[in-house]
């Protein structure tokens, strides 16, 4: 029953989650980081933009380790590519990816960290706000696939 809601199998969900896992908790254990990628972006523009508030502590002191994390992700991405042959592809419109992407950042920022810091290091470390945050993410998700379902806008 449950691989309905895997057409295109188990596999590639089950190591690249495996790899997620042992990445965050490489970074974790030899360099005591927790590896969430919500405060990349900020921490980027920490680079160029001179704001105060992009020039706290927390912004330029992570920054190095942030970018060299987003590269892995692209590499990742990469190797996936390398491996299959086939991007992946989606019968998303572009401007719904768009949205679906700057509300994903809102609400990121709301929640203080990203579905990675929070569902993979924060329940790692059982942190009670971090379960809210991930019920709270499912929740939505769970939702909005209904309701885009029920609007006719995907199959």
């Amino acid at each position: 029953m449950i691989e309905s809601f895997f057409p295109r199998g188990m596999a590639h969900y089950l190591i690249g989650g495996m790899l997620i896992g042992g990445g965050v908790g490489l970074l974790f254990v030899l360099r005591g980081l927790i590896g969430g990628t919500s405060t990349f972006f900020t921490s980027t523009l920490s680079y160029v933009v001179e704001r105060p508030f992009f020039q706290q502590a927390r912004f330029v002191g992570t920054r190095a380790w942030r970018a060299v994390y987003a590269l892995g992700l692209v590499l990742g991405a990469a190797l996936y590519l390398a491996v299959y042959g086939e991007p992946f592809q989606t019968g998303v419109a572009a401007w719904r990816l768009l949205l679906g992407g700057v509300l994903i950042g809102f609400g990121a920022r709301l929640s203080n960290g990203c579905t990675a810091g929070h569902g993979i290091c924060g329940l790692a470390s059982l942190q009670w706000p971090s379960l809210l945050a991930v019920l709270t993410f499912l929740a939505t998700a769970i939702g909005m696939a209904h309701l885009v379902q029920w609007a006719g806008g995907m199959p």
